[in-house]
């Protein structure tokens, strides 16, 4: 089902950035198999395709992370054959990954502008002027924050904006972009694309790496489709309907796509009994107010709102992790000592963060490592763990969850976004949980894989699993779940069950309470 490779050069506009005939090898694995690129200058390019597909691998070997074993890298016509990410820079080729590449005790500030502080006498920093064009810089970008705090105290879309803002605000003639919006309200993606459409006015060429289709179809003028480290499809994104894009990305025909649906949620869970989880009146200054919420076996409850309207908080105080003024929860009816995340996790409480990469896989230990780090007290007998017990809980979450990888020893660093989101469920199945709190589960992993943890989500639940679904996805968000909680400012404003719940009724009763504050 691979469709012939079209030719992208114009005779009369030499490319800006060209990658020929790239070949990747890792141990055991063919990562990039002749891939090739080409990127005119104000174009804006989408690279698409599952987590394991090679993107990533493509990007790096752009960014002169990785050295190409075959092939060449040319910027404006000329090698290039970068030698790490600071000469890619250099050179004007500007990556913004999804994980924040920043320095989060540093201020705003100096990390929007880090290498390029305005300076006095003596080369000592001019503090003054740099919060002042650092305050206009992301005023511009639709950011307006006190820019002399540290970058950790703001929200992750925040710190997402300034990342784009500090790429885009040097020298670039090619941004990269990985997956930019995964962490942004529809205000902040609205001014994205803004700035997108200001890049391309500039000759500024972009790669755009998302799977959220309908942004590729509003900023994208040529695709590039990979599938298995083969390019299977270019041209114009305008000539490629979305069923037929997400049929080459999966490799299925485009008659199993429109049979399948948009997401692998089956409907409906028979929840049974009594809650499982309580949460009552959960209270964090400035955080949460009086939030209340009950889960039954058997059902997901979802979390609806904007970006700081509490979700996140919710989960981290249910697990333990965010401090609480006032509030406790049950599990089974047995309290949990507040503020403990030892004691939640002992209670049957797990949960799957927003952030895989900060606060979610160890990037420094294997797959093996990582799936077994939650579970080590459970299996160890008088202080022992054995080897072969870890060797078999491994195994059998690696086939359950269909875990891509070499094999439970390779690096958990070098798999697939939604690889590494699988080793993360898996770590925490393996602590046999009653409660399990899901935040953003498919944030930044691409359709297939995005549809194996849908119905995964929806297989736990049948089992009896109490399940929290947090998910900027509107429509992840509504048919996955029973009920819906919606918040804002940290309070529960409304609740969603039956044929109420429906996108446009979350999207009513959040705009709805916001009309409210503003009048």
């Amino acid at each position: 089902m691979t469709d012939p490779v079209p030719e992208q050069r114009d005779p009369g506009d030499t490319p800006v950035l060209q990658a020929r005939d790239i070949v990747k090898r890792f141990t055991g694995v063919l990562a990039l198999d002749r891939v090739s690129l080409s990127l005119r200058p104000g174009e804006v390019h989408a690279l698409v395709g599952e987590n394991g597909a090679g993107k990533s691998t493509l990007i790096k070997v752009i960014t002169g992370v990785h050295r190409p074993d075959e092939g060449e890298v040319l910027l404006a016509g000329r090698p290039a054959g970068f030698t790490g990410p600071l000469e890619a820079q250099r050179a004007g080729v500007q990556a913004v990954h999804q994980e924040i590449g920043l320095v989060p005790d540093l201020s705003v500030a100096r990390n929007l502008l880090l290498g390029r502080e305005p300076r006095r006498a003596l080369r000592l920093i001019d503090t003054r002027r740099m919060h002042q064009l650092a305050a206009r810089t992301l005023e511009s970008y639709g950011v307006r924050v006190d820019v002399r705090l540290p970058l950790r105290s703001l929200g992750v879309g925040a710190q997402q904006m300034v990342a784009l803002a500090r790429a885009v605000s040097v020298d670039a003639r090619v941004v990269i972009m990985d997956e930019p919006t995964s962490s942004l309200e529809p205000r902040e993606v609205d001014t994205l694309f803004g700035v997108i459409d200001r890049l391309r006015e500039r000759g500024i060429a972009v790669i755009y790496v998302s799977h959220r289709l309908d942004e590729l179809y509003r900023v994208c003028d040529g695709v590039t489709v990979l599938r298995d480290g083969r390019v299977v499809h270019q041209g114009a994104l305008a000539d490629l309907d979305r069923l037929r894009l997400v049929s080459l990305m999966l490799g299925r025909d485009v008659a199993q796509v429109r049979a399948e649906g948009v997401t692998r949620f089956s409907g409906a869970h028979e929840a049974s009994g009594g809650p499982v989880l309580e949460a009552n009146g959960l209270s964090s200054r400035h955080l949460l107010d009086d939030v209340s919420l009950a889960i039954r076996p058997g059902e997901v409850v979802g979390l609806g709102g904007l970006l700081g309207a509490g979700r996140t908080e919710t989960a981290k105080a249910i697990a333990g992790v965010l401090p609480l003024d006032a509030g406790g929860v049950t599990v089974a009816g047995f309290p949990v000592r507040r503020g403990s995340a030892t004691a939640a996790v002992r209670a049957g409480i797990a949960l799957l963060p927003e952030d895989r990469k900060a606060e979610g896989i160890v990037p420094t230990l294997s797959v093996r490592d990582n799936i077994a780090l939650a579970a080590l007290p459970r299996l160890a007998r008088a202080g022992v763990v054995s080897d072969a017990r870890i060797d078999r809980i491994v195994d059998t979450f690696m086939a359950r969850l269909r875990i891509k990888a070499t094999g439970p020893h390779q690096p958990v660093a070098e798999l697939s976004g939604g690889n590494q989101q699988k080793v993360l469920l898996a770590r925490w199945l393996a602590t046999e949980p009653k409660v399990l709190l899901l935040d953003e589960p498919t944030r930044g992993i691409d359709v297939g894989a995005k549809a194996e943890v849908q119905a995964l989500v929806d297989e736990l639940a049948e089992a009896g699993l109490a399940v929290l679904l947090i998910s900027s996805d509107l429509e992840e968000l509504v048919e996955g779940s029973d009920r819906v909680m919606v918040l804002r400012n940290g309070a529960v404003v409304g609740e969603l069950t039956g044929d109420e719940l429906t996108e446009e009724a979350v999207m009513t009763t959040i705009a709805a309470h916001a009309r409210e504050e503003v009048g």
